[in-house]
């Protein structure tokens, strides 16, 4: 079994209390600026106007709802390895970052859709595998509050999350492996991004903004769950 004093859940505790006041001001400067930059500095889309902006929002929570189960799941199989509690606690902790992450890709992309496609929902293959990687954030969270040990609930989420992960290749290649209404890659084209540079940077800046809120979340749900934690093993010992 592996032992570290920093996956010590108590050294945590008191790391992510240090580091919260920080990534919050680092949160909200970088929206603020992010906001401004792609809302209203970014120039119009010749082809979709004004309605492309929607694109700094969903860009990038479409690739934190995808990274964040990869790591949800990377943690439950730390969880089912090594019994690690730290990696317990990050596997359901990610689960609603993640669930809300896919959510707002979602709903930018039916909000995005209807201009471009005349329609809010379309059975296209990335929407519908972004569909299916909701349920299976909403099956985890699910699988979590079924069981009431909150030790074995974690370890049933990590099999769940393992198994879901096959998902995750289907949403990045279905754009390529099967004919959608939704556009190919853009920005991670191997050649040239198909993005002009004064749309991508601030692109590019949004994304870090919406790893930062990621990491704020995790890193407080993290800390109350430790602290939730310690509170119900006094409340046994009790």
């Amino acid at each position: 079994m592996l032992n570290h004093k920093l996956l010590d859940i108590r050294n945590i505790y008191r790391w992510a209390g240090n580091c919260l006041p920080w990534l919050l001001v680092l949160t909200l400067v970088g929206l603020l600026a992010g906001l401004v930059w792609g809302l209203y500095i970014a120039p119009a889309d010749y082809k979709q106007g004004e309605a492309y902006r929607i694109i700094y929002m969903h860009v990038p929570a479409a690739w934190m709802s995808m990274f964040l189960y990869v790591l949800m799941a990377g943690s439950g199989l730390v969880a089912l390895v090594w019994r690690i509690k730290l990696a317990e606690i990050m596997t359901v902790e990610c689960a609603p970052v993640g669930a809300s992450m896919t959510a707002l890709a979602l709903i930018t992309g039916m909000l995005w859709g209807k201009p471009m496609w005349g329609a809010y929902w379309v059975w296209d293959a990335r929407l519908t595998s972004e569909l299916v990687l909701l349920f299976l954030y909403i099956g985890v969270m699910a699988l979590n509050t079924a069981i009431p040990d909150p030790r074995k609930a974690a370890r049933a989420a990590a099999v769940l999350a393992l198994i879901g992960v096959i998902n995750i290749p289907i949403i990045h290649y279905s754009v390529i492996w099967w004919h959608t209404l939704h556009q190919g890659p853009t920005v991670t084209r191997l050649d040239t991004p198909a993005a002009h540079l004064s749309m991508l940077l601030p692109l590019l800046w949004m994304t870090l903004v919406i790893q930062l809120i990621c990491l704020t979340s995790v890193v407080a749900r993290v800390r109350n769950a430790v602290m939730l934690r310690a509170y119900q093993a006094q409340w046994w010992q009790g």
